[in-house]
């Protein structure tokens, strides 16, 4: 999923973003509130981290200004003010989880995890699409018990299928899903992943079909 990591600590953001790219989510970090309020508003996120001490527009402006403009994206407060009061203010501004500095990473990583199932629609911690198990939790996928050899990009790609499975995906959804701006992933990228998918779920009775102009989605392979 894409994350928007807002920190000026840069020692702290880029190891957040190195701990949060290593499980196949796409990253985007800034590190001062003005460029956080422009970039969500230009940007599709899943997810957004937020410091409240930032410079040029605080946390909760940056916050304010995403609800007012109905960008319903998960929000995850990350901030050494942790009084109660600033806890019951960024909740009720629309933060939808709230961690106090200094945190536990494995907690960080857990909350992350349960704010993007949230987002997808997901309650349990496990989707199963015919023979096959998406594990949310160690974003693994499962064949009869056996972990499948995914690669990272072909794996994220798969997760958004799974997390919509019965849908169509627009293909500048999935772009937009598994790159940051730094990256330089393109369309024709995109179709020799899923020619790779195809050959991976082919002996688990799945496939990834083609919507033709519009993307992709997950099925099962017609029987005979």
């Amino acid at each position: 999923m894409r994350i928007l990591l807002v920190e000026d600590n840069r020692a702290l953001a880029e190891g957040l973003a190195t701990i949060l790219r290593g499980t196949g989510h796409a990253v985007d970090v800034v590190q001062d509130g003005t460029s956080a309020e422009v970039l969500a508003a230009a940007e599709s996120f899943d997810l957004v981290i937020l410091d409240l001490n930032l410079p040029q527009m605080d946390g909760l402006s940056v916050l304010r200004a995403m609800r007012d403009r109905q960008n319903r994206a998960a929000v995850l407060i990350l901030t050494a003010r942790g009084s109660a009061e600033e806890r019951i203010r960024g909740l009720d501004l629309g933060a939808d989880d709230y961690m106090v500095k200094p945190f536990d990473v494995g907690e960080l990583e857990a909350r992350v995890r349960s704010l993007l199932r949230r987002q997808a629609g997901l309650r349990a911690s496990t989707v199963s699409f015919g023979a096959v198990t998406l594990d949310l939790t160690s974003r693994s996928f499962l064949a009869d018990g056996v972990a499948l050899d995914i690669p990272a990009r072909e794996r994220a790609l798969l997760e958004v299928l799974f997390t919509r499975a019965g849908k169509v995906v627009a293909k500048e959804a999935i772009l937009q899903s598994l790159t940051s701006l730094d990256d330089d992933l393109s369309g024709n990228a995109i179709e020799q992943y899923v020619s790779r998918l195809r050959k991976r779920l082919a002996p688990h009775g799945l496939t990834v079909r083609t919507a033709r102009g519009i993307g992709y989605y997950l099925d099962r392979l017609a029987e005979g």
